[in-house]
């Protein structure tokens, strides 16, 4: 099995970047950022909503939100779903992970 990457993004995990910033890096319009915002599935790290900014983390976020929608053409409630059930499936892939070497260590 071959991988591509296509496309990549250094992201320092401290940085923030502004709604137009996120706009421009993820294809998503200003109105549909601020669906997601409402939806739940984006977190500004300030509580102005006429100045959002967000942490870098946003961009992977928003992105897979963008190609959610377009390839399922789900709306933001179906887009919220997706994006918890995703993210409960990584946060449940990590546990196997450490529980897996947890084991391979007292074998």
């Amino acid at each position: 099995m071959t991988v591509h990457i296509t496309e990549s993004v250094w992201l320092n995990a401290s940085d923030i970047c502004s709604l137009d910033h996120l706009v421009q890096v993820s294809g998503l319009s200003n109105e549909a950022l601020l669906s997601l915002v409402e939806a739940g599935i984006l977190e500004p790290a300030n509580k102005d909503p006429d100045n959002y900014f967000f942490s870098v983390d946003c961009i992977v976020i928003a992105r897979k939100a963008r190609r959610l929608r377009d390839d399922f053409e789900l709306d933001a409630e179906g887009l919220a779903v997706a994006i918890n059930l995703l993210r409960r499936i990584d946060r449940l892939e990590t546990q196997l992970q450490a529980l897996q070497a947890r084991l391979s260590q007292g074998s």
